[in-house]
């Protein structure tokens, strides 16, 4: 197997670490002292094959550290970190250096949480002699921890047919691996799985971004790395915010771009688009529901309004992966699920300040270049919220967004066309090459049509498919 030199750094800084014990501080890495803000923190091995990794709720001292220690870190700082072995399918290894992270982020309240990081790094070098870094948001799309990309995408993680989007989305991570870039996944939804809740899923996201810099073995540049940041559907939703909130929430960062594709800009236009019309209501229903795990005061108002059906609708929804959230209750009447005397629920003078903070463009255009792809025939997400996007953030004179719309795709295969041209968009601004100034949107029969977008796709797959025969990555 060939093991570059930055490889050869890591595993070496890693086998250092880890021979260290808790209470030891930890020194820079060989040729990595440009990682100066490493935390100390010791490195555990990865578990020898075939003994499975627990889930999240038999894993609590590491995905829940005690409070007291979560509080005293600062956003990003890495609490525990330990190597891992990831597969595709669950059982096919990934050849490439792969680490969790377990750090500190902030709640929508302010308040410390714990939260959890994938990072992989390749074996082969940066195309442009620095490492970038891609923080990736799946569409987990659940309302239970166990759902997470950092247990799922673990080689012996127990088969989840629940689960499915997770293996799926894992090719377009690998095409960036197969690029040179790093990747860092965070579980977006948080200690207690609040699918759907941008402002959160942003902060996590940007935190996991300051562990990953944070991290030596990863050999990244620190604050210097370039980084940008991709997710669609339910992955778009802490993207898009992260993007929104970096100036405010982490301004050290360098963005240099982020890409969003099925993206859910107004939480009120889908909940009234999905209503009692779409196959996919459930889960924008389930949505509400991780909505109410991060605010209180939605919490409040469902549990005062809730109808009795809506109640058991809930019960059944809860602690579910993402096929569900999608199979279940097509064609739901989210509304109907509500007693509320003044009218349309969603319209409650008391949830209205939530309902804005999770809508985008409150906040003003990213200071980063963006790159969204939608589709008009889109049955879960609608497309007027998009359009009315761009044109919010295109106000701003300093805005760079382009803007494809998809025309003969639909959600699911929207995802699939759109990757390539996605991947290829990223590629080149973690290769240093400026986004191009101003707004710009298009109207494409489909993005596979893009220059390269064939070619990129199909050597994304055939690398996926050597990754998976032990190739390194």
């Amino acid at each position: 197997m060939k093991v570059t030199t930055r490889a050869l750094a890591a595993r070496t800084c890693m086998a250092l670490v880890v021979g260290l014990s808790a209470g030891l501080p930890l020194a820079l890495c060989p040729g990595m002292a440009a990682t100066a803000t490493a935390d100390p923190v010791p490195v555990s091995p990865a578990l020898p094959f075939p003994l499975p990794p627990a889930p999240p709720y038999l894993d609590q001292a590491f995905y829940s550290p005690a409070p007291a220690r979560v509080a005293a870190a600062q956003p990003g700082q890495i609490l525990a970190a330990r190597q891992v072995h990831l597969a595709n399918l669950w059982l096919l290894p990934l050849n490439a250096d792969a680490w969790q992270l377990s750090y500190r982020s902030t709640n929508t309240r302010g308040e410390p949480i714990p939260a959890v990081a994938t990072v992989i790094v390749p074996h082969r070098p940066a195309p442009s002699g620095q490492r970038g870094l891609l923080s990736f948001q799946f569409a987990e799309d659940s309302l239970s921890q166990n759902c997470a990309p950092s247990y799922d995408l673990q080689m012996g993680a127990l088969p989840n047919p629940l689960n499915p989007v997770m293996q799926a989305e894992f090719v377009e991570v690998q095409s960036m691996l197969q690029r040179g870039h790093a990747v860092v996944i965070p579980d977006h939804e948080g200690p207690n799985a609040a699918y759907a809740v941008g402002p959160l899923g942003g902060r996590i996201t940007l935190d996991g971004i300051r562990a990953a810099e944070r991290f030596a073995p990863a050999g990244l540049p620190g604050a210097a790395t370039r980084v940008a940041m991709w997710g669609y559907s339910g992955g778009a939703i802490p993207t898009a915010h992260a993007a929104e909130l970096q100036a405010t929430y982490a301004p050290e960062l360098t963005i240099v771009g982020t890409a969003a594709g099925g993206l859910m800009s107004d939480i009120r236009m889908a909940i009234d688009y999905n209503n009692g019309t779409s196959t996919f209501g459930g889960a924008v229903l389930g949505g509400l529901f991780g909505v109410a795990r991060e605010y209180p005061q939605v919490e409040q108002f469902v549990d005062r309004y809730m109808n009795s059906l809506g109640k058991a609708v809930r019960l059944i929804h809860e602690n579910q992966c993402v096929a569900l959230q999608f199979a279940g209750f097509p064609f739901v009447n989210i509304k109907g699920l509500f007693d509320y005397p003044g009218g349309d629920p969603m319209r409650a003078a008391e949830i209205q300040p939530v309902l804005n903070e999770l809508t985008l463009g409150n906040r003003g255009a990213p200071r980063s270049p963006l790159y969204i792809y939608e589709a008009p025939l889109d049955e879960v997400m609608p497309i007027n919220a998009d359009d009315q996007l761009y044109d919010t953030y295109c106000r701003d004179p300093r805005a760079q967004v382009t803007y494809t719309r998809d025309l003969l795709s639909e959600h699911g295969s929207a995802a699939v066309a759109g990757s390539a041209s996605a991947a290829l968009w990223l590629d080149a601004r973690l290769n240093g090459i400026p986004a191009p100034t101003g707004c710009h949107n298009r109207d494409v029969p489909t993005e596979l049509l893009d220059p390269g977008a064939v070619a990129a796709f199909a050597s994304t797959i055939g690398g996926t498919l050597a990754a998976a025969l032990g190739m390194p990555v």
